[in-house]
């Protein structure tokens, strides 16, 4: 666990090191994807096909706001749908415009969930987009993972019909009621539209709840109702869905969820603390949950070039004598005070005569 959290400090350090360049970068990379994932799944013009024009429009995301990709998407797949016939491409414009003024409008801080979205379900997880969206985003992050599903089963539905779209026998009017029908009778696209719409909502409102473990009883609690939705979904509306790829996708989204937790997320509720408190006017309840966290420890190897020691001389000792004095061209120390003691000392005391001083005293009485 320690190395996790360390590996995570470093991430989130490097990152914060190198947002500058970074973010562009991975701005770069998702345009790239979903533009090359929609000229695999369209393709149908040529121009539009060309690996050089895909490298400009994803170098020109990068620059831009991330909400660039989702309306160059837009301009892509409409651009495709021309090449099909410039009845679908009436149609893809209109179904454009109509999400955008309806809906897409409302949630403009959301809306690169809708390019995520078709690349989730080509990965065949589509159930990380309503978790993730619901973990990471608000609650309006269900429009474009909603939206998202839409367009991903219309260019679906495009690339499946496209021989019939293309005859020129086709009359237009059956041409777009074919497409309407399409959209409005899929119900599969609906089902995925509702279950997308309802498992983000739940899982951002259980994210959001001051209660133990929040992050991980909604990324549970997503999970199994994606399940459960696409499965009565399949049995009431008599749809083709597979259990095994329902539960596999969720599997795949729980565990991501768990990995958005620790990244993301991180708390310790071991070390939970609730704190009240008030002032002239409010009563507080505060519930503080601590992150978890390490301490990295930072090495700085420095190389010390070896250099050959050298011996210094022995410090010469002091002589003992004090001031020399020079005569004769000879060095006569100075003698020691102990040698010769001073006449201030007086006479010593066992040589005075105490007899002798008290016989003239008397002599004196």
């Amino acid at each position: 666990m320690t190395g996790l959290l360390e590996l995570k400090q470093k991430i989130k350090n490097f990152y914060g090191q190198y947002e500058v360049y970074l973010l562009p970068c991975l701005k770069f990379a998702l345009a790239l994807i979903y533009f090359l994932w929609i000229n695999t799944t369209l393709g149908f013009m040529e121009k539009l096909n060309s690996p050089f024009v895909i490298l400009v429009l994803a170098l020109i995301c990068s620059i831009l706001p991330s909400n660039a990709i989702v309306y160059l998407g837009f301009l892509l797949i409409a651009g495709h749908c021309y090449g099909v016939g410039i009845e679908v491409a009436g149609f893809a414009l209109v179904l454009i415009l109509f999400l955008m003024i309806l809906f897409l409008r409302f949630s403009a801080k959301n809306n690169l969930i809708l390019a995520f979205t078709p690349l989730g379900f080509a990965a065949g997880i589509p159930t990380v987009i309503p978790m993730g969206g619901g973990l990471l985003s608000s609650p309006l992050a269900c429009i474009p993972a909603g939206c998202g599903a839409v367009f991903y089963f219309f260019v679906e539905y495009v690339s499946e019909q496209a021989k019939v779209l293309q005859n020129a026998d086709t009359e237009m009017t059956e041409k777009i009621k074919m497409l309407a029908d399409g959209l409005m009778k899929n119900q599969e696209m609906w089902i995925t539209v509702v279950a997308f719409v309802a498992v983000t909502l739940l899982v951002n409102l259980i994210r959001t709840r001051a209660i133990d473990y929040a992050w991980r009883i909604a990324i549970v609690a997503g999970g199994v109702l994606y399940i459960f939705l696409m499965l009565a979904g399949s049995l009431f509306l008599n749809t083709d869905t597979s259990l095994l790829g329902v539960i596999i996708s969720s599997v795949a989204a729980i565990a991501v969820g768990i990995v958005l937790e620790f990244f993301v997320y991180g708390g310790d509720y071991t070390r939970t603390e609730r704190l009240e408190y008030e002032d002239d006017e409010y009563y507080y309840y505060v519930k503080a949950v601590p992150k978890l966290t390490v301490a990295t420890s930072e090495r700085n190897i420095k190389k010390i070039n070896a250099e050959p020691i050298t011996e210094e001389p022995a410090p010469r000792q002091p002589a003992d004598y004090v001031a020399p004095m020079y005569a004769d061209d000879r060095i006569i120390p100075q003698e020691k005070e102990e040698d010769n003691p001073s006449p201030a000392e007086g006479p010593v005391v066992h040589e005075i005569d105490f007899e002798k001083k008290l016989e003239e005293s008397l002599k004196d009485l």
